[in-house]
């Protein structure tokens, strides 16, 4: 994974997790995930993003990771919206907030059709 995907994926998880308040379980599955992809940095970079302007932190995270994105493969664009699902379900539910977020970024990303499949699974 190169250092961008890295960042991605750091700012991805943490802006969903920061939806709604981060919760305990997510701030620390958010350490392991930057332990597992060698990511301390980035995860300090998208913390400092979102800490920045908490309330306009998943707008502007919209707008970077949008400009990011849009040029990955599909597959990969999918991965990482079902790299979301997954993570917010580790708590055992996914908030109504957090799937309108990540309904936004699947439409972005124009990979809402998978999304809601991945939701009926």
């Amino acid at each position: 994974m190169t250092e961008e995907e890295k960042k991605v994926y750091m700012l991805l998880k943490a802006v969903i997790y920061h939806y709604h308040g981060l919760d305990e379980p997510e701030k620390i599955d958010l350490e392991e995930t930057s332990v597992e992809l060698n990511a301390k940095e980035q995860l300090k970079w998208a913390l400092d993003f979102i800490a920045k302007d908490y309330l306009t932190s998943f707008d502007r995270a919209r707008i970077y990771l949008n400009a990011i994105i849009g040029d990955y493969a599909k597959e990969k664009r999918i991965e990482l919206i079902n790299m979301v699902w997954q993570a917010n379900n580790l708590k055992g539910y996914v908030t109504e907030m957090e799937a309108t977020a990540m309904l936004k970024l699947a439409k972005d990303w124009s990979v809402e059709k998978e999304l809601i499949e991945l939701v009926l699974k």
